[in-house]
């Protein structure tokens, strides 16, 4: 991760911390992403969509679901340009 910025890496950091050890995440996660300057609503935001990965992909594996054809993992890669544009529509409030 070293090409992403600071509140990025710290985003993501946390993010895999909730996702391997979810009461981890609590100590100290939610105060370092606040100092990379996330409020509430984003560290919510943050929560909710990890967990639900996290939901979906344990379904998906607990039933030995196969991925339909179009799903296949290149197709769900987000690259730099698409990431920043993102990020930058919800910077701007734009979503």
């Amino acid at each position: 991760m070293p090409d992403l910025a600071a509140a990025d890496r710290a985003m993501l950091g946390w993010a895999l911390t909730l996702t391997r050890s979810p009461r981890a995440s609590a100590e100290g996660g939610v105060e370092a992403l606040r100092a990379q300057g996330f409020d509430d609503r984003a560290i919510l935001d943050i929560c909710q969509v990890t967990a639900y990965y996290n939901y979906v992909n344990r379904l998906a594996e607990g039933l030995a679901i196969e991925l339909e054809p179009g799903w296949a993992e290149e197709d769900l890669t987000v690259g730099a340009a698409e990431f920043s544009e993102w990020k930058g529509r919800m910077q701007g409030g734009g979503v």
